[in-house]
């Protein structure tokens, strides 16, 4: 048992696995995370459809390809005028509009 531990210890990382944190960090942000993932596959099914890359929607957005690809992962924190942006870009209706109607 000892000799299985010492070959076992020969491959563990000296630095401690982050795994528990990103998994409480997930089902804390669920809510928010399930809406970046429904943006993020309507920007790549539009990007398909008009042949865009990355580096393309980058330069409509006005931001860096790293960011575009951060947020196509699903796991951005999108502000308003990110999603505004990324709607003007790709031609996409992402935020409904609110109408009060008042009597």
């Amino acid at each position: 048992m000892k000799e299985i531990h010492n070959r076992l210890s020969a491959y563990a990382s000296a630095t401690p696995s982050k795994w528990r944190e990103k998994a409480e960090a997930r089902i804390a942000n669920k809510e928010w995370l399930r809406y970046s993932q429904r943006i993020a596959m309507m920007m790549l099914d539009k990007m398909e459809e008009l042949g865009l890359t990355q580096k393309s929607v980058a330069e409509r957005i006005g931001c860096s390809q790293q960011y575009v690809s951060r947020v196509l992962k699903g796991s951005e924190n999108l502000s308003i005028e990110t999603i505004c942006k990324i709607e003007s870009a790709l031609g996409l209706q992402i935020l409904e509009p609110i109408f009060i109607v008042r009597q």
